[in-house]
């Protein structure tokens, strides 16, 4: 996977087009990031093509490069109802059924299901759009809240920044972990995200509402109360719910798991802690709930790629002080 074709034709979403071309189309000298190569390719090579924000896209290969590609990426769409150029839909049938990978972002699945591409497959897009593309294609099956789903060698991404996740994901499965984590790094952002798009969609129901209330009074109470032993079952009596009903509630709401969500928190308090306070260490360790010193540093290594030592080190400051540069 190391030819990309941009898919571009009017209509395209600027913001996809710039994430396509940073995971893909920027030169870094980086170790272990093999080189690529990025074209787009557009019915009219010759013609740029406006974008929003008072943007231009210049294509630089015709549409037949498709068929020299290693993997297809169609951006986003504007407007989700945009009739898409017969040429590009023929272009992306061509290339599907040569075997090339094929990817959209965002409304991109719409261009996809244009194309027949969806048909008897399961897709997603963004939250907001999923019941269009529901009535409108009812032979898709719509993933609801995916953040990317791949079903026959294409590829379909929720909303905006799910993009992201899915052309890292994209590299990782072809050139591994370490070279999707490089680049994410060089983006300063996450490699990969837990949880789904369940947590941004707006579908506020009678029992979904007294479901959030007990979830908040428990993240309430475990807050209040970390240096005390938390597990699942612990929570989840708390919130009047099975532990197996308790974490499938608590993912949905906030994109991860109870005890990963109550790890970061221990990790944040114990930062505090270490800013603003003379505590030593084990009690640093046990106000934050980690229990040890041990376990305080192993976290703080997974987490924050230091140690509590030397974030004390390079962030303690007294108050009305500015904070040491670390």
């Amino acid at each position: 996977m190391h030819r990309i074709a941009l898919v571009a034709f009017p209509g395209i979403r600027a913001f996809d087009v710039s994430v396509i071309t940073e995971v893909w189309g920027s030169e870094r000298p980086l170790r272990g990031v093999p080189p690529f190569e990025l074209h787009r390719a557009a019915a009219d090579p010759d013609t740029p093509l406006p974008m929003p924000g008072g943007l231009t896209l210049t294509p630089d290969r015709p549409l037949t490069w498709l068929d020299r590609a290693d993997l297809v990426v169609v951006p986003g769409l504007v407007d989700p109802d945009t009739t898409v150029p017969g040429p590009v839909l023929d272009a992306l049938r061509r290339a599907h059924a040569a075997g090339t990978p094929v990817a959209a972002l965002c409304a991109g699945a719409f261009a996809l299901a244009q194309a027949g591409l969806l048909d008897g497959r399961r897709a997603v897009t963004h939250w907001q759009l999923a019941p269009r593309l529901q009535a409108h294609y009812p032979d898709v099956t719509v993933e609801p809240d995916a953040l990317f789903v791949e079903d026959g060698g294409i590829w379909t991404s929720a909303g905006t920044a799910a993009g992201i996740d899915l052309c890292l994901h994209l590299v990782r499965t072809a050139h591994g972990a370490e070279t999707a984590a490089t680049i994410a790094r060089a983006m300063v952002t996450a490699p990969f995200r837990t949880g789904t798009q369940a947590q941004f969609i707006e579908r506020p129901t009678p029992r979904a509402d007294r479901d959030a209330d007990a979830l908040a009074a428990v993240r309430a109470h475990a807050l209040a109360h970390l240096d005390e032993p938390h597990t699942v079952a612990t929570l989840a009596a708390r919130a009047g719910m099975s532990p197996r009903t308790f974490a499938r509630h608590f993912q949905a709401t906030t994109g991860t798991t109870p005890l990963r969500w109550l790890i970061t928190q221990r990790v944040s308090a114990a930062q505090k802690l270490l800013e603003r306070t003379d505590h030593p260490l084990p009690e640093v360790a046990r106000r934050a709930g980690f229990g040890s010193e041990v376990t305080m540093r192993q976290h703080f290594a997974s987490h924050l790629a230091t140690s509590p030592r030397d974030y004390r080190a390079a962030f303690r400051h007294t108050a009305g002080s500015s904070p040491t540069a670390p």
